[in-house]
């Protein structure tokens, strides 16, 4: 019977050791979302600017971020972790730790509702309402493997933020297309971008800006607009009605299928726009088809 005392009260003080000085955070909150991983993961770092955290928001992978905060005298440590649940719905966990009062806090939070408890309930109810209120303006469906037809363009390559993509198009648009009827080409469908490098750990993104036109054999030169073609090839579809700002959605989207669908392709997204937001109107009705090419295995 001493024995079993002993043991258990080595359990006890293991545990009661683990608590207050090994476990990794001080309060964990979680809930579900209805969009799928990348969706979220974009909007945790659009919140991480709002929230003006001290340091850059650092990204583990699509699934994993970790954030700096400063409240008072309080740094404080968000470490998000993202697990889908379906092709529409995933589960966000929140693990959160007070650097300077841990210890404190672990006391604490059995007996009472702690400033961290009340302040990290106030800051994710409403990251959830910046969610729920941006899955709202979007759609993305996934209409699976297509064959995009082969096209010849103007285009002109740009590079920055994936953030800016949107930006870069409205910039370049006056000048693409007063090119293209001023040297009357012949257009031949709508405007569309070509990513060529997309680096999803850091958010940037090169791309070309592309008109395409009928290819003749005297296309007049210019400096900075140039001329390709694009090869027909496999790809996985998607049809994306909303703001094209962000548009980049549906790529995470595609990527999440290919992954659950054992398909290889190349993370290089192409997207036609079929619609001008410079005209307005309810962005819900504005479309893009975007394309994932698949990595075709001779």
């Amino acid at each position: 019977m001493k024995k079993v005392t002993i043991s258990i009260l080595v359990l006890l003080i293991t545990a009661l050791v683990w608590y207050l000085f090994l476990k990794p955070f001080d309060y964990r909150v979680s809930f579900k979302a209805n969009t799928f991983p990348g969706a979220i993961n974009q909007t945790i770092k659009a919140w991480d600017k709002k929230m003006q955290s001290i340091k850059p928001i650092s990204q583990k992978d699509l699934l994993s971020l970790s954030q700096k905060l400063q409240f008072g005298d309080s740094t404080l440590i968000y470490d998000w972790k993202i697990t889908p649940i379906t092709d529409s719905t995933s589960k966000i966990k929140v693990r959160i730790k007070d650097l300077e009062h841990s210890l404190m806090n672990k006391i604490k939070i059995p007996f009472t509702e702690t400033i961290l408890e009340k302040r990290s309930k106030k800051n994710l109810l409403e990251f959830a309402k910046t969610l729920h209120n941006h899955i709202k303006k979007f759609k993305v469906k996934v209409n699976g493997v297509d064959e995009l037809e082969s096209v010849y363009c103007a285009y002109i390559p740009i590079k920055g933020p994936q953030q800016k993509k949107a930006n870069g198009m409205i910039i370049n648009f006056p000048y693409l297309t007063g090119f293209v009827e001023e040297k009357k080409l012949q257009k031949n469908g709508t405007p569309f971008v070509e990513i060529t490098h997309w680096d999803i750990q850091n958010d940037s993104i090169t791309y070309n800006f592309c008109y395409p036109i009928v290819y003749t054999d005297s296309l007049p030169k210019h400096k900075e607009i140039k001329y390709k073609q694009i090869d027909k090839r496999k790809v996985i579809k998607a049809t994306y009605n909303g703001n094209y700002i962000t548009s980049d959605c549906a790529w995470y989207r595609l990527l999440d299928y290919a992954k659950n669908n054992n398909i290889e392709v190349d993370s290089k997204p192409i997207e036609f726009f079929y619609n001008n937001p410079t005209l307005g109107g309810n962005e819900l009705e504005w479309t893009a088809e975007i394309f994932l090419p698949i990595i075709e295995n001779e």
